[in-house]
């Protein structure tokens, strides 16, 4: 050990030395030390004992509650309750077109019936939804699209109301003078066959027999019986629509305005008349729209069920025969799935490039039945030389792509048929 740490050790050695005897010489002073290790078992017993208490105080709490005489609050509210008046829950009856009076109390449960009654005849009787056509104020006009008169509104109808009625409301508030025209559309070809079998049904007769006069007051004598249920619905959706200007396509101003749309539409040359092919209905002797026709795809022999025959008619045959050529240059072979309207044939089409009828270019064929001139024209757009025999039969007035190319070669157009769809004597001439 080196000189000069020795007193520094000493004094460290010292020091705890002396401190140690002060520690032990201050314990023995304070006397035996309790033993720390049995303070857990002692707070689980007091925990136990407090529990117990707890509880022998709640199961006596409960026995005095058992035995004390029972509070009158309950009674009271039976009382209560039984001196209510189920009157003051309804709402008086009120006068049609009146405000509505309603009950004292508002009633305990939603009964939408109940809320909405007589609101709309006081609102319709106050004229609360009719555009004043002498005010100031910027107009705003919406026209109810208007639904057939022959059925009733779906979700649709109510969600296009609905949406309108809240727009017009909303303008109605920031100080535009409203206007909501409501109306029925007469619904064409729908109304007419309702009607007509209600007059077969009652009179035995059909709309030829009334005359067209006849048969437009049937349509009004049934609009007005059984068309009220859309206007009843309209106003049960609560829609705030000018009930003074209601109205319906087929009424006098409208047909008037239609009449007078469509003259000044000829007039400055807008449409024009014309020849075209329609959806012909041989029960309603009438043409009906594309939207009302079912087409059907046919690629192979099909039987299918057609109005009038006890029997399923079969359709998709394909049928070949031949048309005799002028001068005696032979024949040619033409094929069709519709051999009737071959009496209404005009003409026989050819491709230009098809190598098989250069010698045909510019001759004609003649009608096996009345003698008729074919001519037979080369068409590109129409014919296609790998299909078939190249030679297609052209019936201009019974089929759409045929009556495009009568009007490309200014072909004759031969209506075969008649209304309800039997051969005429035209095919003859």
């Amino acid at each position: 050990m080196e000189p000069e740490l020795e007193p520094v050790l000493v004094a460290l050695w010292f020091g705890l030395w002396c401190e140690g005897v002060q520690v032990s010489f201050t314990r023995f002073l304070q006397g035996p030390q309790e033993n720390t290790c049995s303070l857990p078992a002692k707070e689980k017993e007091l925990k136990k004992l407090k529990a117990a208490q707890k509880a022998e105080a709640a199961k006596l709490q409960a026995q005095q509650a058992s035995n004390a005489p029972k509070s009158g609050k309950k009674k009271n509210v039976k009382r209560e309750a039984e001196e209510e008046n189920p009157e003051d829950y309804i709402d008086p009856e009120t006068p049609l077109g009146d405000k509505k009076q309603l009950s004292r109390q508002m009633a305990k449960t939603f009964n939408p019936s109940a809320v909405e009654k007589s609101w709309y005849a006081w609102w319709e009787k106050s004229k609360f939804f009719e555009a004043d056509p002498s005010s100031s104020k910027p107009p705003f006009v919406i026209v109810l699209p208007p639904p057939n008169v022959t059925g009733a509104l779906h979700i649709g109808h109510a969600l296009t109301a609905a949406i309108q009625d809240t727009i017009i409301r909303w303008r109605r508030m920031s100080g535009y003078n409203t206007l909501w025209v409501p109306g029925t559309d007469h619904a064409g070809i729908a109304t007419q066959v309702v009607v007509e079998k209600k007059i077969m049904r009652e009179k035995k007769l059909t709309r030829h027999d009334i005359g067209r006069e006849g048969f437009v007051a049937e349509v009004w004598k049934w609009k007005n019986e059984y068309g009220g249920t859309i206007l009843k619905q309209l106003r049960g959706l609560g829609a705030s629509l000018d009930w003074s200007r209601e109205c319906f396509t087929m009424d006098e101003k409208r047909s008037r305005a239609v009449t007078e749309a469509f003259v000044r539409l000829y007039k400055e040359g807008l449409i024009y008349r014309d020849l075209r092919l329609v959806n012909w209905d041989c029960v309603l002797r009438t043409a009906i729209s594309d939207i009302e026709v079912d087409y059907v795809e046919i690629k192979e022999r099909t039987p299918l069920r057609v109005p009038g025959y006890s029997k399923p008619m079969e359709f998709g045959v394909l049928t070949s025969f031949a048309y005799p050529l002028e001068g005696g240059l032979g024949e040619i072979v033409v094929a069709t799935t519709r051999v009737e309207t071959m009496l209404g044939d005009t003409a026989i089409a050819i491709h230009p490039e098809d190598p098989r009828y250069t010698r045909l270019h510019g001759k004609f064929a003649i009608h096996p039945f009345n003698g008729r001139r074919l001519p037979i024209v080369c068409d590109a757009v129409l014919v296609d030389m790998n299909f078939g025999t190249g030679a297609v039969k052209i019936t201009p007035a019974h089929d759409p792509n045929d009556f495009e190319v009568g009007k490309r070669h200014n072909l004759d157009f031969i209506n075969i048929f008649t209304d309800d769809g039997r051969i005429n004597s035209k095919w003859w001439s």
